[in-house]
C-alpha cells in the first residue's frame, strides 16, 4: 500500500520529531550532537526553510520548521540519511538508526506556536536533565544570546513590540513552571489509530451494534456515550466526531 500524503498546514509550520528506533539513543557524545547541528545548518542552506525552535534529546530531536517551499519530507529525509551514515560509521551500526518515518504536526496558530516552542524548550527541565536556561543542546540559549541558526524574529515578535520587551516576556515564558500540554502533542507520545481501529476501539467501549445512533439519544445520554471515549489512547476528537457523525464542537465541549 502506498504511503498517504502528508497532510500540509496553512501556514507551513510544522513541529516535527525524529526519533531513535525503538527508543535507542542517537546522541552519545558532544560530537554527535554537533554533527546533527552541521547538518541542520547543511539542510537550510540548501533547502531554503526557517527554522524557528530545535531541542536534542538523547534519543530524539524537535525541530520547529518553517516549510514555505514545501519540502518537509526532503529535508527530513537529508537530516535522517546524512546523520544515520555519520553515526553507522562511527559506532559500527547496522540497521535502522531512525524509526521509520519523522512525526508532524500543523502549527495553524500564534498561540500554538508560542505553546510548542516553550514545550520544546522545557523536554530537558521536564526530563530531569537540565534547566531550560542551561542545556546546551535547544533553541533557547539562541533567543536569551545571539542568534546563529535559528530564525528567532517570527517568534519575539509575539511576545512585544520591540526587542527588549520581547526578550523579557519570552525568558519569563519559557522559564517556571514545566506545563503538561499533552492534549496539544498527543502525536508525540501515543500512536496514532486509523480510523478502522478507533472505530472497532469505540464499539468495544460503547458496546453498540450502530455508533450511528448514538445521533437519536437525548443530550444527557449521548454525552455520558461520549464521554466513556475519553481514556483511548491514540485517537483525536476529530477521528471521534467522524466515526460517530457528530459535530466536532460537540466532542470537544464534551471531552474538556
Amino acid at each position: 500500500m502506498p504511503r498517504m500524503a502528508r497532510k500540509m498546514s496553512s501556514t507551513k509550520v510544522y513541529h516535527v520529531i525524529l526519533r531513535g528506533n525503538g527508543k535507542q539513543d542517537i546522541f552519545f557524545d558532544e560530537q554527535d550532537y554537533k554533527k546533527f547541528i552541521k547538518e541542520i545548518v547543511n539542510t537550510k542552506e540548501k533547502y531554503k526553510y526557517e527554522l524557528y525552535a530545535y531541542c536534542l534529546m538523547t534519543n530524539h530531536v524537535h525541530l520547529i520548521i518553517y516549510d514555505k517551499h514545501d519540502r518537509l519530507s526532503k529535508i527530513m529525509q537529508s537530516l535522517a540519511v546524512t546523520y544515520s551514515a555519520y553515526f553507522s560509521k562511527k559506532y559500527e551500526k547496522v540497521g535502522h538508526l531512525f524509526q521509520n518515518r519523522f512525526l508532524s504536526k500543523e502549527v495553524e496558530t500564534s498561540k500554538y506556536l508560542k505553546q510548542v516552542c516553550r514545550y520544546i524548550h522545557q523536554n530537558p527541565e521536564k526530563a530531569k536533565i537540565s534547566k531550560v536556561d542551561n542545556y546546551k543542546w535547544s533553541s533557547y540559549k539562541e533567543y536569551i544570546t545571539q542568534s546563529n541558526m535559528v530564525d528567532t524574529k517570527m517568534l519575539l515578535s509575539l511576545f512585544g513590540e520591540n526587542k527588549e520587551e520581547a526578550m523579557k516576556n519570552f525568558t519569563t515564558y519559557n522559564i517556571g513552571k514545566v506545563e503538561n500540554i499533552n492534549d496539544y502533542l498527543e502525536f508525540e507520545a501515543i500512536k496514532k489509530l486509523t480510523d478502522e481501529q478507533a472505530r472497532k476501539e469505540i464499539e468495544k467501549i460503547l458496546g453498540l451494534k450502530s455508533l450511528e445512533k448514538i445521533k437519536e439519544f437525548n443530550t444527557k445520554i449521548r454525552n455520558e456515550y461520549i464521554r466513556k471515549l475519553k481514556g483511548i489512547k491514540g485517537i483525536s476528537k476529530l477521528q471521534i466526531s467522524r466515526i460517530l457523525d457528530l459535530n466536532r464542537k460537540i466532542i470537544e465541549r464534551v471531552l474538556k
